[in-house]
């Protein structure tokens, strides 16, 4: 048995999903391998032949996002050949499953090193464009027809709790691009991202920002935009994480090659639980989830210093909020901003909460423990607990 340790982690940034975005002609394999060769290059002391294992999400695993993407990802970067990989899918938690379920095989010493990440080109294969639901879903009344559209799911949230209101949904919204803008502004963000040179009709062009901020929005902006998921509903392209294009990548390990390379982790996971709730109302997945995570830690949400929660809808992180007597606009919630503003390119998501996470770790000594969750399609949320390695004693 040895601990995991997040020593590192990259993404590309992130695009608009579509024929206006900046990778319609960059293939998702491109894209997870710019970020693989980014973050082995600065990770000069790991033998590219000691990396055990290699597992990337994808949600849409067809095209360039199928092919067991782990592998072919490896061979791409120039890993040799004897490193082995494979694919995984959870939806939006992808990269998070990813992330947990090898971060275990290091747990128990079957890995040492190991990479893991996820991608997702929303532009060329859109959520549920190839699926094909069982008709028993609807037939047997198993799960509501709201269940397979996002959107809907979050419209539902706002009706069962009416003190979510569209109101604080666009202020948290409006906050979340502020806070990015403002993480960009210090050079927060930019520290962990991988230029990609991109094909546009303009001609070739080296993508080294995220696509899809609006740090001028304001909730006067946002009061009149259309509810797409239902007339009058709440739910607008405003608050909530838009259509993205984007890959992300870790490097974690076990305390036997941290001593070996001489890594120096960020952060060492503590736990981890996924959770399953009712397919329509999918938003509350991380409520469970990480209530299971923090009686499997031992630990209360008053112990967590930190929380970096996925934007999929503003709405979502408030019912989280709200049950854990959060306020809206605390400090200690996405302070570098979300999902709404960098955009939420599905299987990839996870490690760039985890990148958040940790680097605010770096800069918050004070803070013992920190917290990554997502909701999940068709039902479910996800949380990993994280303790700073930089920790001092000298909680504020």
């Amino acid at each position: 048995m040895q601990n995991t340790y997040f020593v590192d982690g990259v993404r590309t940034p992130f695009g608009k999903a579509g024929e206006k975005g900046v990778y319609w002609n960059t293939r998702a394999d491109d894209l997870v391998v710019k970020a693989m060769i980014g973050l082995l290059d600065r990770n000069q002391s790991v033998p590219k032949d000691a990396i055990d294992d290699v597992a990337i999400a994808a949600t849409t695993q067809t095209g360039d996002q199928g092919l067991t993407i782990g592998r072919t990802s490896a061979i791409l970067a120039g890993l040799p050949n004897s490193v082995p990989g494979f694919a995984i899918d959870r939806m939006c938690a992808g990269a998070m499953t990813a992330v947990t379920m090898i971060g275990s095989a290091i747990g128990i010493g079957a890995y040492d090193l190991v990479l893991a990440g996820g991608v997702e080109h929303m532009g060329r294969h859109p959520m549920g464009g190839d699926a094909d639901p069982n008709p028993r879903f609807i037939a047997e009344k198993l799960v509501n027809p709201d269940a397979l559209n996002m959107g809907n799911t979050a419209e539902k949230i706002h009706d069962r709790y009416p003190v979510l209101t569209k109101e604080r949904a666009d202020a948290f919204a409006v906050q979340s691009q502020k806070r990015a803008a403002a993480a960009y502004e210090k050079n927060y963000i930019q520290q962990d991202l991988v230029s990609v040179s991109a094909t546009t009709p303009e001609g070739l062009r080296v993508v080294d920002k995220d696509e899809l901020l609006r740090p001028d929005s304001t909730v006067e902006g946002m009061k009149d935009l259309k509810t797409p998921f239902r007339a009058n509903g709440k739910v607008t392209a405003g608050n909530a994480s838009p259509l993205t294009d984007g890959a992300t990548i870790s490097l974690l390990a076990g305390d036997q090659a941290v001593k070996q390379y001489g890594l120096k982790p960020r952060m060492k996971m503590v736990t981890f639980a996924f959770a399953g709730v009712e397919p329509e109302i999918m938003g509350i997945g991380p409520i469970p989830a990480t209530e299971k995570a923090l009686k499997k830690a031992g630990l209360s949400i008053s112990d967590i210093g930190l929380f970096e929660i996925n934007e999929a809808f503003a709405v979502q992180v408030l019912s989280f909020l709200e049950h854990f007597k959060i306020a809206d606009d605390d400090a200690r919630v996405n302070a570098w901003g979300g999902a709404i503003a960098f955009g939420h390119p599905l299987a990839s998501s996870g490690v760039r909460l985890m990148n958040q996470l940790s680097r605010q770790f770096e800069m918050r000594p004070d803070v013992r423990y920190g917290i990554t969750t997502m909701c999940i399609g068709l039902g479910m949320g996800g949380t990993v607990i994280w303790e700073n390695e930089n920790y001092d004693g000298k909680k504020n």
